[in-house]
């Protein structure tokens, strides 16, 4: 572990980036904190057209601000973070108070080992309702089946990427609160090494903008979206064999009871064959895809 005496040394390589909206009740402490533990960090805001002081109060304690024309959410603040930062290491936490910046050191040491993203996971303890830790949990179980990876958190907002590795994956990431989804499962179903570093998260400062039963469906959305786009047969081989499976059933039991074929049994294998097909298909289109992203990524990452 390089620990924390050691991180002044590498804080000229990291930026912080803050996704702020109507923020202006703790902004500033958060900034100044920052800016006093770590002088030689780049800090980024990003005001998504707050209607309050926010980005008057962060750019006052020493944060580089950078505002958005109108509303355009959290994961669009990710991006425009993203893009503005200069540094090869990305932090990215809420501008709510949740996150102790102690742990910053932490999730950087993580990604000076090798990994190209750490996401502080919160224990159990640490989240804001029974119901959302349980959601969360569910969730993340999941998540876990779909990439064949065991997900200890996947919407924590507080990580720390490979600016390089992230910008990859910018054009899939939506512009609402599911950008920690999204970016979780591109990174595992695409092969880049992920960690997890346990935190305590702080009650939030105001009022949450996540709609629970709303973003939590927008989640389970991306999960089967993401999955689809990365292996498309964790999600269509199951469902095949499962189609087959029933045709299988319906057939056994029309035949001991009739002695002959069932229509329906016909049915349920022919679907289970296209199920499968589609599933073939989909994995070759999304090999291309994937290749010609990357292709992209690297040209234009060369300089010319």
């Amino acid at each position: 572990m390089l620990g924390e005496k050691n991180f002044g040394q590498r804080q000229s390589n990291l930026s912080i980036v803050l996704p702020a909206y109507n923020e202006e009740e703790i902004i500033g402490k958060i900034v100044q904190r920052l800016r006093a533990e770590y002088p030689e960090t780049e800090i980024i805001v990003v005001d998504d057209n707050s209607k309050d002081d926010t980005a008057a109060m962060a750019e006052r304690a020493g944060a580089r601000v950078i505002r958005h024309l109108y509303n355009m959410g959290n994961g669009a603040a990710i991006k425009t973070g993203a893009r503005h930062a200069t540094r090869e290491t990305i932090v990215f936490m809420d501008a709510d108070g949740q996150h102790d910046d102690r742990d910053i050191h932490r999730l950087v040491d993580k990604v000076e080992e090798g990994y190209d993203l750490v996401i502080g996971a919160r224990s159990a303890d640490t989240h804001a309702s029974l119901f959302r830790g349980l959601g969360n949990k569910l969730l993340n179980l999941f998540a876990s089946v779909m990439t064949g990876h065991r997900i200890l958190d996947l919407t924590s907002g507080f990580r720390a990427v490979r600016r390089g590795a992230f910008s990859e994956f910018l054009y899939l990431l939506p512009n609402g609160f599911s950008y920690p989804t999204t970016s979780t499962m591109a990174f595992l179903r695409s092969g880049h090494p992920v960690a997890y570093v346990p935190i305590k998260a702080r009650k939030r400062v105001g009022k949450s903008k996540i709609n629970l039963v709303r973003d939590g469906m927008r989640f389970l959305v991306i999960v089967m979206r993401i999955t689809t786009l990365f292996s498309p047969m964790r999600l269509f081989l199951p469902l095949g064999l499962l189609f087959f499976s029933l045709g299988l059933g319906r057939y056994l039991y029309f035949y001991v009871q009739t002695g002959q074929f069932s229509n329906m049994a016909g049915v349920l294998f022919v679907t289970s064959v296209l199920i499968f097909l589609i599933g073939l298909i989909s994995e070759q289109i999304t090999a291309l895809h994937y290749g010609l992203s990357r292709l992209q990524s690297r040209k234009q990452s060369d300089p010319p």
